[in-house]
């Protein structure tokens, strides 16, 4: 069966960005709640981005390290079912989101697996760890082949320093379910540029097509 893998950009924050987004072909929309990022929105804006939506459309919340009890309230006040936790949260917290959570794990210089066979759930989220910086966003990308057992054993979304003209190799390397950018697709901070956008989307539908002739 033909394998498609889904784009998600993250850090969305305006009704327009996100519109371009879903006409450029994107699958998923990234709401990043997390005030330590340029990229944060609130309930309020979150649900202007919502309100422009095509119905059932894919958004994930994505939080650090803000506890349950914010996150539970984020998806009252939003509907937003999907949830991101990209900080130093416990299995514990990933167990008690499910079954639509997954935890993001930061990935240096050796293999994963181990880490990610502790969290539950279906899904995980694979990104680059850089000390000192962002949990996330920050346009630094990991050594892919530590990614590639991973994504055979879970529904993974790789993230971190993915642009238009690596996303290809990325996806041929791994297959994994998902691709996930912010910063690569970005003029500046927390705003999208359609043009990065498309070309993104183009990438990943292009290596999708070569992988499924190869197999």
């Amino acid at each position: 069966m033909a394998h498609t893998t889904r784009v998600k950009v993250c850090g969305v924050r305006t009704p327009e960005d996100a519109l371009m987004c879903v006409a450029a072909g994107v699958d998923t929309l990234g709401l990043n709640f997390w005030p330590g990022t340029p990229r944060c929105v609130d309930v309020a804006r979150a649900q202007t981005i919502l309100a422009v939506l095509p119905e059932g459309f894919e958004v994930v919340a994505v939080f650090v390290d803000q506890g349950l009890d914010f996150v539970r309230r984020v998806r009252a006040e939003t509907g937003i079912a999907w949830v991101q936790l990209h900080g130093e949260e416990p299995p514990e917290d990933v167990a008690a989101l499910l079954p639509q959570a997954y935890k993001a794990l930061g990935v240096s210089d050796v293999s994963p697996l181990q880490e990610v066979r502790r969290f539950p759930g279906e899904h995980i989220l694979l990104d680059a760890r850089v000390p000192g910086a962002m949990p996330g966003g920050t346009g630094v990308r990991f050594d892919w082949e530590l990614a590639t057992q991973t994504a055979r054993e879970r529904k993974l979304t790789l993230a971190g320093g993915l642009t238009p003209s690596n996303v290809g190799e990325c996806v041929q390397l791994v297959r994994p379910y998902r691709v996930d950018v912010a910063s690569g697709v970005e003029s500046a901070p927390g705003v999208k540029d359609a043009e990065k956008v498309r070309a993104f989307v183009q990438a990943v539908r292009e290596a999708d097509a070569i992988c499924n002739a190869s197999t």
